[in-house]
């Protein structure tokens, strides 16, 4: 039975053990400290290393080493709240920062906190033991990781918060886009946001770039104004954007991104590329005069993001196209992985 108490918080969750084993298995919190709420999951979101957890057993060079309880898109309602009074209270519908900020001595700049070297996140094997994720239909979490919902909000639209912030964060990065062309290459869910992101910092003309048919009709529906397949590389390399945004996370994204941008223009890089060496034309970038900028995760833009959502001024709501109980969900992740039949894929914890 699943319970929520002062002391024990159990419950079923979803846990990876290790390439391809994906189980459903009841689990034990530790029990709550003065600062940690614990909050009813509703909706939980796909996101792509959750994927990689389970199709590889690493994301990136955060590899697998014990089992992962995954998740880090997700939204609930406080059951029970912190008890040295910060945070929501009980009854409260919130969403999730997953980010635990830390310094290794590294140095950063203290207003960008996603930078910090140290950073942990739900879900993630970066660090051993690993910190486990929200896939779970109760999680004990920190209560600074809490943002209530705005009046109105929906908890299934909020849901896609998280991603939502990756994707104004990116928008930040790329500077005023007030009658801009924008050219976004890789449309799958956030490259889909950053669309809908970018629609609504004023962009005028927004092309949308995949190599599925599906994520292109997912882009549109959120305000791309024309979409190119990723093989038409001399259609891509005309459009000669103000803004380029890399969300395909794959080298030759990144190729087609220095030959999309125009001369002069600005390329951000969103998707995470694999460690190493990248074959791309980097010279284009010097002759062109490109400005070259990194984007990594986002830090209070969840705020805006609620609140642009509760409004109505960000639309959201093509990007997610699925939605399964968590009995169902080795079948949800197995729909996630195929970008021609799917977009955001959700999980309900509270539906079996």
């Amino acid at each position: 039975m699943t319970t929520a108490t002062t002391n024990a918080v159990t419950g079923p969750a979803d846990v990876v053990h290790d390439v391809g084993d994906l189980r459903i298995e009841v689990i034990e919190h530790s029990a709550p400290q003065p600062h940690e709420a614990v909050v009813d999951i509703a909706y939980g979101g796909i996101c792509g290393s959750d994927l990689h957890y389970w199709l590889h057993g690493a994301a990136g060079e955060s590899i697998l080493r014990a089992p992962l309880v995954l998740g880090h898109e997700v939204v609930g309602t406080v059951v029970q709240a912190a008890a040295d009074g910060s945070g929501p209270a009980a009854g409260t519908n919130v969403a999730v920062h997953p980010a635990t900020p830390g310094g290794t001595g590294v140095r950063y700049p203290e207003d960008r906190p996603n930078l910090s070297p140290g950073c942990t996140y739900l879900g993630s094997a970066a660090r051993v033991p690993h910190t486990q994720g929200a896939f779970s239909r109760f999680s004990v979490l920190p209560a600074r990781m809490l943002r209530r919902l705005p009046d109105g909000l929906e908890l299934r639209v909020a849901a896609l918060a998280e991603p939502a912030s990756v994707a104004w964060h990116a928008i930040a990065q790329a500077g005023d886009l007030t009658g801009k062309r924008v050219l976004v290459i890789g449309s799958g869910p956030i490259g889909s946001l950053i669309v809908a992101v970018a629609k609504r910092a004023g962009a005028a003309e927004i092309i949308a770039v995949d190599m599925h048919e599906a994520p292109l009709k997912i882009a549109t529906a959120v305000g791309a104004t024309g979409t190119i397949l990723a093989t038409d590389t001399e259609a891509i390399a005309a459009v000669e954007a103000d803004v380029v945004l890399e969300s395909s996370g794959n080298h030759r994204g990144l190729a087609s991104a220095l030959r999309g941008a125009m001369r002069g223009g600005r390329v951000v890089m969103v998707g995470l590329l694999p460690t190493g060496d990248q074959p791309v034309p980097i010279s284009l970038a010097i002759t062109r005069e490109l400005q070259l900028v990194g984007c990594f995760r986002f830090n209070d833009e969840i705020d805006d993001v609620l609140a642009a959502l509760a409004d109505g001024s960000l639309y959201v709501d093509p990007v997610v196209t699925h939605e399964f109980p968590f009995t169902q969900a080795l079948e949800a992740f197995d729909l996630a992985k195929d970008p021609t039949k799917s977009g955001k894929v959700l999980i309900s914890f509270r539906n079996e």
